[in-house]
């Protein structure tokens, strides 16, 4: 009996270790793998409960929320500032740098399943308006939706 107890706590251990909440971290960059003003990564699929922590790893960067996933509230960073936000909806949020969006600078975080994707959509046109270097990256952000 004892051994029995053993193993069932071992596996409710591992289970309860799975199922951790992720903290991502999204760095802010003058420059990097994807060229000039990105966020690194661009992209994340997360789960709700899961927390994003935005780090200014080179300085005039902050991040702003455009779309957030229904029920989440907006946010907004101070210049520099490590930011960190908690996901407590499903859905996607599409942020951006406002000093660097007409550069492209703009990210996606979906949690679980794009359940408010019709509300980027409708959104998407205006945001890409006010893009004019690479537009191209926003269009990229957005077919990685699923």
């Amino acid at each position: 009996m004892p051994f029995k107890f053993v193993l069932m706590t071992l596996w409710a251990l591992t289970v309860s270790l799975n199922t951790q909440a992720k903290d991502w971290q999204i760095k802010m960059l003058s420059y990097g793998e994807k060229g000039p003003m990105v966020f690194e990564p661009d992209f994340i699929q997360a789960q709700v409960g899961d927390t994003v922590t935005f780090v200014p790893t080179q300085s005039g960067h902050h991040v702003k929320s455009y779309v957030t996933a229904d029920g989440q509230d907006a946010w907004s960073s101070k210049l520099n500032e490590t930011y960190q936000i908690s996901l407590d909806h499903e859905g996607i949020n599409l942020y951006y740098c406002p000093p660097h969006l007409m550069m492209g600078m703009v990210g996606v975080i979906q949690v679980g399943n794009p359940i408010n994707k019709a509300a980027v959509d409708a959104k998407y046109p205006s945001l890409r308006a006010k893009v004019a270097l690479h537009p191209e990256r926003v269009d990229a952000l957005l077919k990685n939706l699923e």
